[in-house]
């Protein structure tokens, strides 16, 4: 494996932010202070997606002050993912550093990602060793990450979010990609390339309240298998394959009865648990069936995957 070396190199640190105006200005000095210490040249680029709070304001103060940071305002919330996305195109980094506003990514873990990006890894995701928090979100985030890998027609790293370090023909790659539906963890391993992980430990989030509940963390889930797997179109298949057999069986077994037997097979009850079994299995079918015509839905809209209302220090288009 190749041996690099930061020098003469830039990094960029894209950072999504939604209502993390707490969190910013302590982001944005663990930051630079990251990178002072391991004597490497940067750009910080905040992304504000949408946010309710004073994070616009908080930013305007920081870019005034440091020309380096960079801010991305969001017209509205288009989602974390096509947050990244618009840092990652404003960047011009070497490579380039994914963390999320809430400060749940420790910025010092950075200077590991870079050794390893050193030894010529392209790609150095952080490995969620361990979660501060809620027990039951642990075990939910532990189990999917475990069911994603084997429903997955490709190798997803186990506990490995968006918190990464990836070169720059990584994120060229990424950007060329035109899907709006974006799941970058997942599109991040099907890129391929030389791959390694980091071990952290995941702090709770310092300041505001998350965003995360039940039911957001269920429509990621389904967002990352329904991108990534076939399976559930198989299991409607087999699903299918099941039923056919069983009511081949049941055919049998009446017409045994009929042209063997003087008992007449009777039961009302059979035949509503019936009903209600098959119109079970069909609905089940349609629903894992509209998800992937949800996602062809998406992508033929051809919309935009993000509006930008303001950039604040362009430092990629400065003149």
């Amino acid at each position: 494996m190749s041996i690099r070396t930061i020098e003469g190199k830039t990094i960029s640190a894209v950072i999504a932010c939604y209502n993390d105006s707490q969190a910013i200005l302590e982001m944005h000095q663990r930051l630079t202070s990251t990178f002072s210490k391991m004597g490497i040249n940067y750009e910080i680029i905040f992304i504000n997606d949408g946010g309710s709070d004073n994070s616009e304001s908080v930013l305007k103060e920081i870019c005034a002050k440091d020309k380096k940071t960079t801010a991305i305002l969001h017209s509205r919330n288009f989602s974390s993912q096509n947050a990244f996305t618009s840092g990652m195109i404003q960047s011009k980094g070497d490579f380039v550093v994914l963390l999320d506003g809430d400060l749940q990514d420790p910025p010092e873990i950075i200077s590991d990602f870079v050794k390893e990006w050193e030894k010529g890894y392209d790609v150095v995701y952080g490995i969620r060793n361990k979660r501060q928090g809620s027990r039951f979100l642990n075990f939910f985030y532990k189990s999917f990450y475990r069911l994603f890998q084997k429903l997955s027609y490709i190798h997803i790293p186990l506990d490995a979010g968006d918190f990464s370090l990836m070169d720059k023909k990584i994120v060229q790659i990424l950007n060329s990609l035109p899907e709006k539906d974006r799941y970058l963890r997942g599109l991040r391993a099907w890129v391929g390339f030389k791959q390694t992980g980091v071990k952290y430990v995941r702090p709770e989030r310092s300041y505001g309240v998350s965003t995360n509940n039940i039911f957001s963390n269920i429509r990621w889930a389904k967002k990352g298998i329904f991108s990534f797997s076939f399976i559930p179109l198989e299991f409607v298949s087999y699903l299918s394959y099941l039923v056919i057999f069983l009511s081949v069986i049941a055919l049998i077994v009446y017409l045994l009865f009929y042209f063997f037997s003087s008992e007449v097979l009777e039961g009302f009850t059979t035949v509503i648990v019936l009903i209600l079994f098959l119109g079970g299995i069909q609905l089940l079918s349609i629903s894992l069936i509209s998800e992937y015509v949800a996602k062809i839905l998406e992508e033929t809209k051809n919309r935009p995957k993000f509006i930008i209302k303001e950039i604040i220090n362009d430092n990629k288009n400065k003149k």
